[in-house]
């Protein structure tokens, strides 16, 4: 958030606050200068509103149109009007998680992380090493913090609206409770307070987060590939909705194959086979998953 309000601040939230708040001596100027609480509460609370509902919208709908198999909407398990409840869970839940992160990102802007401008107070071995632990530390922290979401004394009350989604779509990316949202964002909120990262990096890093977790809702199940093995990819994100105890990873399986709930994804467990069967029985489909046109279908 430090260095989104620093590129910000000069493109427009200066002229911004010079119109809102003008100083009494010159109206190019605002009375509240960059360094202002006050004003820091409020750009925080607007960015991260609106960069994250940007976001969301902008990289699911990408994902959704060109990458999602669309079939996957006739599977038994996919919800009447599904999409749009994503959305609108999504959409509700992205306020209350801003205002749950609040506090930490002002206390970054305020000076009392340990971000860094320059490349060269910690060098560019650092700045690849400092990536490599944000990495690593967060796929244990949001593993272990995932899995015991899934503790009967925890899972009905945070995780359980995550899991209405058994055949999700990208939209579902953020459709959950505010506070399961949250609490999976903590580790690389944290992770600044603990370990010094270049702010422009860590910026990227967010953003790539972000969509990160709209990638692995895209209900791809390609497998049979060498990175299955280390990537927890969408394949076994989907079984994760689908089977509920395993693949509880972020970014990679070596959590899971270590705690021994990783599921490797195969051919015949892709939800596509019962979709595809329901397309069939409605005559969308001919026997080799082809699909049927409405001319010869008549």
């Amino acid at each position: 958030m430090d260095a989104a309000l620093e590129i910000l601040d000069p493109i427009v939230l200066d002229k911004a606050y010079a119109y809102f708040v003008p100083s009494g001596g010159n109206e190019a100027v605002s009375l509240w200068p960059r360094d202002n609480i006050l004003r820091q509460c409020i750009s925080i609370l607007v960015v991260t509103q609106i960069g994250a509902t940007m976001l969301y919208l902008v990289f699911s709908a990408l994902s959704y149109y060109f990458v999602y198999d669309r079939r996957l909407e006739y599977h038994p398990r996919f919800l009447k009007n599904q999409v749009r409840q994503e959305i609108v869970s999504s959409l509700s839940a992205i306020p209350f998680i801003n205002l749950l992160t609040f506090p930490i990102f002002l206390a970054e802007v305020r000076g009392k992380s340990l971000l860094y401008s320059r490349i060269d107070d910690y060098g560019w071995s650092w700045l690849v090493t400092s990536a490599v632990i944000f990495m690593i530390s967060n796929d244990v922290m949001i593993y272990w913090i995932h899995r015991l979401e899934h503790h009967p004394s925890v899972y009905k009350y945070i995780h359980k609206p995550h899991h209405k989604w058994i055949v999700p779509t990208p939209f579902a990316a953020l459709a959950f409770h505010p506070l399961d949202g949250f609490v999976q964002s903590l580790p690389y909120h944290v992770f600044i307070f603990i370990c010094p990262v270049n702010k422009y990096l860590y910026l990227m890093l967010f953003g790539l987060v972000q969509i990160w977790t709209i990638f692995i809702h895209d209900g791809d199940m390609i497998s049979g590939h060498w990175l299955e093995k280390f990537i927890n990819s969408p394949a076994h994100h989907t079984l994760h909705h689908m089977y509920f105890t395993v693949n509880y990873g972020q970014y990679f399986t070596w959590a899971d194959a270590y705690w021994g709930s990783h599921r490797a994804p195969r051919p015949d467990l892709d939800p596509l086979h019962e979709a595809l069967r329901v397309m069939k029985e409605k005559g969308l489909v001919d026997d080799q998953g082809n699909c049927v046109s409405q001319k010869k279908h008549e």
